[in-house]
């Protein structure tokens, strides 16, 4: 009898609390993770645009934890990605060496682009550093949604909703980005 052949890519889309979420995999880890859409379409659309996305649903069980890792995530649950296999084919020396470091960063542990880059190996690159967590195919598992711009101000977030889905990340996270609130709205009465 012969026994089915291992799955070696696929994808997923799931839906969180947060929104519709999609990954897609290969024999050696994650390839894409995009963060939350309104829509099921969406998430599909965005995941189909990359070259080497498999149509295949079957799920590896690394797969199956990391969704399930996704949702707790979603519902406000501290969850660690730091040993979620990605598959970073084809990304330049300098981008892993930024997303190296960026995966050090706990849940609500922030740095800035400046440091990241310095941390990295790469210092005064600050700008470069930001352009390369932009082309990260895999938020959230490298958490550029965690690395900050100089002051402590946002930073720019290229997911749908930008930066204000970076600040909300940030939020679920227990990181408050911006200035305190007034004095008057801080207390209850």
């Amino acid at each position: 009898m012969k026994t089915a052949s291992p799955i070696t890519a696929g994808h997923a889309v799931l839906e969180t609390v947060i929104g519709f979420m999609g990954i897609a995999w290969s024999e050696k880890g994650l390839i894409r993770l995009c963060l939350p859409e309104r829509s099921r379409e969406a998430v599909e659309r965005r995941l189909f645009r990359h070259a080497g996305v498999s149509s295949s649903t079957e799920q590896p069980q690394w797969v199956v934890e990391l969704i399930a890792s996704i949702k707790a995530y979603a519902a406000g649950e501290d969850v660690d990605f730091s040993g979620v296999p990605v598959d970073l084919d084809g990304v330049d020396d300098f981008r892993l060496a930024i997303y190296d470091e960026a995966r050090k960063l706990g849940f609500g542990e922030t740095t800035t682009y400046g440091e990241l880059a310095k941390r990295a190996g790469h210092a005064g690159l600050a700008r470069e550093t930001g352009a390369a967590l932009g082309a990260n195919p895999v938020p959230l598992v490298i958490p550029c949604h965690r690395i900050l711009a100089a002051g402590g101000k946002i930073g720019g977030f290229s997911a749908p909703g930008g930066s204000a889905t970076k600040e909300r990340m940030l939020a679920m996270e227990g990181v408050r980005v911006g200035p305190p609130p007034d004095a008057q709205a801080s207390f209850a009465f």
